[in-house]
């Protein structure tokens, strides 16, 4: 039985790994269909070369985690990761327009994951220690 296959699998999940520095969890509530859209900001220094990749396909129009997953054939909770130090940064933003916002007489009580995300990592920007997620239990 040949390990080639076992080795270029190791090999993936330690990129993965060193491409979050060993982080399993984004820092923001982002969903799957959560759109991004480049903002002003720059990436910190050291960041992975995937983050410019994200902005560059941000630049071009927005789109959403699942997209840019998919896009950079990376793992969706690898991508959330590297999107939450973009936010950070303000090198992205979580846009809330009309289609995403949950407005009009048909529309759903609740807030669109849409306006939690960008909610979130506005607050998560303000006061970047006051808050804490509950862990999954």
């Amino acid at each position: 039985m040949s390990t080639h296959g076992g080795a270029a699998e190791d090999s993936t999940f330690v990129r993965t790994y060193t491409l979050t520095r060993g982080r399993t969890r984004p820092r923001y509530l982002l969903g799957l269909d959560t759109v991004l859209d480049a903002g002003p900001g720059r990436p910190g220094p050291g960041q992975a070369e995937e983050c410019e990749e994200i902005l560059a396909l941000c630049r071009e129009h927005r789109r959403s985690v699942t997209e840019l997953a998919g896009r950079l054939g990376r793992p969706v909770t690898a991508v959330k990761i590297l999107v939450s130090d973009l936010l950070d940064a303000d090198a992205q933003v979580v846009p809330v327009t009309a289609p995403y916002a949950a407005s009009g007489k048909d529309a759903d009580a609740r807030p669109s994951s849409q306006l939690l995300a960008a909610l979130s990592a506005g607050l998560k920007r303000k006061w970047p220690d006051a808050i804490a997620y509950p862990q999954a239990g």
